[in-house]
């Protein structure tokens, strides 16, 4: 057996915008730095000027097998590599970081309808997060619970 290191993160998928603004002001009250989050939702109107706003940097540009042209940033992205997600997507890259292979389904089928991928990374306070995402409309909301296994 392998030992290996893993990020965790705690995720949730927010209904749409407005949601996930809810969301994600509330994760910064509880004191989750910018840095700690990942916002990742399907390329739209208003969802790179979304990440910039809440993020305070640009939104990199990533092709998501089965979604298609979306918008994201933070340590997830990182994380999943944007060099596989066009050709694995949510639904194969969520094992990386704990997550079983009907998580990442799930949020694959959530993002793909418009809702909005919000991750904190933040071991510590994964509770804490898993918490807020529930309370604020967060669908699904889990923590990658992944041993570090191979």
């Amino acid at each position: 057996m392998v030992e290996s290191e893993t990020e965790t993160f705690t995720v949730g998928v927010f209904q749409d915008l407005a949601w996930a603004q809810k969301g994600v002001d509330a994760l910064k009250q509880a004191g989750f730095p910018a840095e700690s989050l990942t916002i990742l939702v399907k390329d739209g109107a208003d969802a790179a000027a979304f990440i910039e706003r809440e993020l305070g940097a640009s939104a990199m540009k990533v092709d998501l097998a089965g979604i298609g042209a979306a918008v994201g940033r933070g340590p997830l992205v990182t994380t999943l590599g944007t060099a596989d997600l066009p050709k694995l997507g949510l639904a194969r890259t969520m094992r990386r970081v704990g997550f079983q292979p009907h998580d990442g389904r799930i949020f694959d089928a959530l993002t793909g309808r418009g809702g909005v991928l919000v991750a904190v990374q933040s071991l510590p306070r994964a509770a804490d997060a898993l918490a807020i995402l529930h309370s604020y409309g967060g669908g699904n909301a889990a923590i990658g619970a992944w041993a570090g296994r191979v």
